[in-house]
């Protein structure tokens, strides 16, 4: 399996890393969305490097021309709600993309010390033999990912797997290893943190990408 991290070469991508971790800077939704959003148009933008084209000729006002056209079918996929702006960002580059969204969240117990992974809504187009991204702001236990994963089976099974966060724990690169084909699957990310806390956030990480880009839920 191959594992891409943005953050080993220098690029504009670390301003907004740094911008979406600062907390003097973070709690302007507007920016923080915006960043997250750039940052998929960035990774898009990496993601496209890898993929397959053909050859087309197209006319142009004077002549005609050789130009090279995307040949494959992409479904990008996000986790609700946080990763929207990152989703959009991915569209804004795949525009000709198909979507699909997955409701998945943690259901604490009384303690908060240990949760479940609960996916409650799907939506998606078939995705048999196309290229499925799954995109997730924070790639914390890896749980979420792989549920994720799985529900969308049920629509079909991909050619190829890119996993797509900004900020991943050390100990989900290693989980999604362990449970993602590791023929097709490519792990994108933009900055790998060392370990996660007590309730499974990531350290340092940002905090609550969730809230910081859409209010705090009840």
């Amino acid at each position: 399996m191959k594992i891409v991290d943005l953050s080993e070469q220098n690029s504009l991508l670390s301003t907004y890393i740094r911008e979406l971790r600062d907390v003097t800077i973070q709690n302007d939704r507007l920016r923080f969305r915006r960043n997250i959003e750039r940052i998929g148009e960035i990774m898009a933008y990496e993601i496209s490097k890898t993929m397959n084209y053909k050859e087309i000729e197209v006319d142009t006002p004077l002549s005609k021309a050789m130009a090279n056209k995307l040949n494959e079918q992409v479904v990008i996929s996000t986790i609700l709600r946080a990763g929207l702006p990152f989703h959009h960002g991915f569209l804004n580059y795949f525009d000709n993309a198909e979507n699909a969204f997955v409701s998945a969240y943690r259901k604490y117990k009384e303690s908060h010390e240990s949760f479940s992974i609960h996916i409650e809504y799907i939506a998606s187009p078939c995705i048999e033999n196309k290229t499925l991204i799954i995109t997730d702001p924070m790639l914390a236990t890896g749980g979420s990912m792989e549920l994720t994963y799985k529900s969308l089976l049920t629509k079909g099974v991909p050619a190829k797997i890119h996993v797509a966060s900004i900020i991943s724990s050390k100990q989900a690169i290693d989980y999604c290893c362990q449970h993602f084909p590791e023929d097709k699957t490519t792990i994108w990310t933009a900055a790998i943190d060392p370990f996660l806390d007590n309730n499974s956030y990531i350290v340092p990480g940002l905090g609550d990408a969730g809230d910081l880009a859409y209010g705090i839920k009840e």
